[in-house]
């Protein structure tokens, strides 16, 4: 079945169900040049910008939803400016690499995180979080990011390894934003 067609299929039980729907489109796509590896994925959401800021941003209690992340900590914070220390693992079949890394992240406040590493084991970790309202109500998540890891990683199975991982990773976020952003309109 084609992305459209799940896609569509997962919206039309989560309106028999009468809950709103995950995603109206998830999109992820990745490549690698060399040792860099880019990373472009998004999704649209009908919830509330503020829900999405409060995930993207709640570094501390990350590994609680994220799927291969083991620690995520703030070790510190300057107004917008925050360093974050987190551990990881890079894994798909029988490839496993554990991942640390130290950002110094930029928050411009409900709009966009930028992340850089400053330490770990990879070379270079440039990403971006922007959260967009559009017209249609929805809210679009994106996440662009260069990665040059400071370790072997195979050429096939490397890519495949980042690209379902982030993918797994990026869906797990998005169901966590939307389940609280449900519980926000409960309440």
């Amino acid at each position: 079945m084609s992305r459209a067609g799940k896609l569509l299929v997962v919206g039309a039980t989560a309106w028999l169900l009468g809950t709103p729907p995950l995603a109206q489109r998830v999109d992820i796509e990745t490549h690698r040049k060399d040792d860099t590896v880019t990373v472009e994925v998004s999704a649209e959401m009908p919830v509330d910008p503020r829900t999405v800021w409060n995930v993207i941003t709640d570094y501390d209690h990350l590994p609680r939803f994220i799927p291969y992340m083991r620690s995520s900590r703030v070790l510190q914070r300057e107004a917008d400016r925050v360093i974050v220390e987190q551990s990881g693992e890079l894994a798909f079949l029988f490839f496993r690499q554990p991942v640390e890394v130290k950002l110094a992240v930029v928050e411009s406040p409900q709009t966009h995180v930028a992340a850089r590493a400053i330490g770990g084991n990879l070379r270079a970790l440039d990403g971006r979080y922007t959260v967009e309202s559009l017209p249609s109500g929805y809210t679009r998540l994106s996440y662009s990011g260069r990665l040059v890891p400071g370790f072997d990683v195979p050429p096939v199975i490397g890519r495949i390894a980042l690209q379902t991982v982030m993918a797994r990773q990026f869906d797990a976020m998005v169901k966590e934003i939307v389940r609280r952003d449900a519980d926000g309109r409960r309440k």
